[in-house]
């Protein structure tokens, strides 16, 4: 059975390195091109961060959670494949963690500044998390 995008391939290995560039994207922007580039050293990249504040250190913490769970989604992605479920079920899972990984880095970098907003990161980051445990849980009732 076929995705909602009409793929009828499987795309999920894909997912990984792309969840990695999203990953650095906030590095990016808070410190190698964007607005805290007057900040950062190569010299001492570890110091970078107390530097930071307001919109760039939460871009920082947005980066530093999606390398934190890149781990977890990589593993959960090996896991559901190697259960062999449904191309569909896969690509949508996948593609539903990184849809919620760029909601979850916008809200945490700008969306901050609502307060309304903040609970709505964490509801977004369970929902991430709800991919992988799926994932998970497709491998092991696929393997009974």
């Amino acid at each position: 059975m076929a995705s909602y995008l009409g793929l009828d391939k499987n795309i999920s290995y894909f997912t990984i390195p792309a969840a990695f560039v999203l990953a650095m994207l906030p590095r990016v922007y808070s410190g190698l091109t964007g607005p805290g580039k007057k900040f950062f050293d190569n010299s001492n990249p570890r110091s970078f961060t107390s530097k930071l504040e307001g919109r760039l250190q939460r871009a920082e913490s947005a980066g530093a959670n999606a390398f934190e769970n890149l781990g977890v989604y990589a593993a959960a992605v090996t896991a559901g494949n190697t259960a062999g479920p449904p191309v569909g079920t896969l690509n949508n899972l996948t593609l539903a963690y990184l849809s919620g990984r760029i909601l979850y880095t916008w809200i945490y970098i700008w969306g901050q500044e609502n307060r309304k907003m903040i609970p709505l990161r964490s509801i977004v980051w369970g929902v991430c998390m709800s991919c992988c445990i799926a994932l998970f849980s497709l491998a092991g009732v696929r393997s009974l």
